[in-house]
């Protein structure tokens, strides 16, 4: 049995200055285009979001560089956003709700704000939810 993904939205993360939502209606999918399209913080979203704290493995030295930091059409954010939805309807999550959405921002001042179906929750949270559908990093991703 496997999860899965539904939708993952990024909201002013790196070169996704506009909300984006990037929906998955197969088991499989693939991103692909041109050098410089965003497929690698794509990637980083993933990662971000399921809690990543190394700042260098996301190509990043700050939190506030995760932030879109603007362009001549529009202004730079204030914070990014990434939100990834799973369908929960076997209850791989023990949690009761049928759709699973993990969300994490981080403000230009560094600091992270994590939730689990738009209720505030901690990092250990988010951590303790995956680790129960093996997800983590000693599960099979």
């Amino acid at each position: 049995m496997f999860l899965s993904l539904k939708t993952i939205e990024l909201s002013g993360f790196k070169s996704f200055g506009k909300k984006t939502e990037l929906r998955f209606a197969s088991p499989i999918a693939s991103i692909v285009g041109p050098n410089g399209s965003g497929k690698s913080n794509v990637a980083e979203a993933f990662r971000f979001v399921l809690g990543e704290q190394s700042m260098k493995s996301m190509r990043s030295k700050r939190g506030e560089d995760l932030i879109w930091g603007g362009s001549h059409m529009a202004p730079r954010a204030n914070r990014a956003a990434v939100v990834i939805v799973f369908d929960n309807s076997k209850r791989q999550f023990k949690i009761d709700f049928d759709e699973v959405a993990i969300e994490r921002a981080v403000f230009r001042d560094g600091t992270s704000e994590y939730s689990i179906n738009g209720s505030r929750v901690r990092l250990r949270d988010i951590e303790e939810l995956l680790a129960g559908a093996n997800i983590g990093e000693t599960g099979h991703h």
